[in-house]
């Protein structure tokens, strides 16, 4: 629920920037869920699958960002539980890929996972900066930078796996680091809608 807290006390023109920052890195989240969900499916990587729940999210919270900048609690709760569902679906999703793996075993793609790994931090990154300028604003534009710094830990993951799926020619990496992922992203979605149900 934090990334979902506003102030009203800024001026027009200064909500108006940070408009532009969070569109900005919006897209880019949103661009990169696209291409890790359908590079995941494409290479059957459970991380990269996973991992785009995560850009998913951040996508998801920084839309909401742009929308809560001047609106009340309610709307932000219903906005909430909108996520919260949604990261649910995609993370059950994940589990559902994991078992199909499981019982046929696929070796996934180690270019496709470390190339769009790569890809996505670099995005990542770029995102990272751009919130950082704007991080003291409020604890709105805080709270976006810090689900963007956040992102580099399941980054880094889905670019380790790749590494190690090649190393060993084992799914096993990318399927720990995909369930580990997806484990978070259920932990965190039943918090989010527990969280908003109360501010319905």
């Amino acid at each position: 629920m934090n990334c979902c807290d506003t102030e009203t006390n800024l001026s027009a023109e200064i909500i108006q920037k940070l408009k532009w920052v969070l569109y900005i890195v919006f897209f880019i989240n949103a661009g990169m869920f696209l291409v890790e969900l359908v590079g995941g499916i494409v290479s059957h990587s459970n991380a990269l699958i996973a991992d785009s729940l995560d850009m998913f999210g951040d996508a998801f919270i920084y839309g909401l960002s742009i929308f809560v900048l001047s609106k009340n609690h309610k709307i932000q709760a219903r906005a909430s539980l909108l996520k919260g569902v949604s990261m649910l679906l995609l993370g059950l999703y994940v589990l559902g890929e994991v078992v199909y793996k499981i019982i046929h075993p696929i070796v996934p793609s180690v270019n496709v996972i470390t190339m769009i790994g790569f890809l996505a931090l670099i995005a990542n990154a770029f995102c990272f900066f751009l919130l950082a300028r704007q991080k003291n604003r409020n604890i709105n534009m805080k709270s976006a930078w810090i689900c963007s710094r956040n992102d580099f830990y399941g980054n880094i993951s889905v670019i380790g796996a790749g590494f190690l799926v090649g190393y060993f020619n084992s799914m096993w990496p990318d399927t720990i680091v995909g369930l580990g992922i997806a484990g978070l992203a259920l932990y965190f979605s039943i918090e989010i809608i527990r969280e908003s149900k109360k501010h319905v």
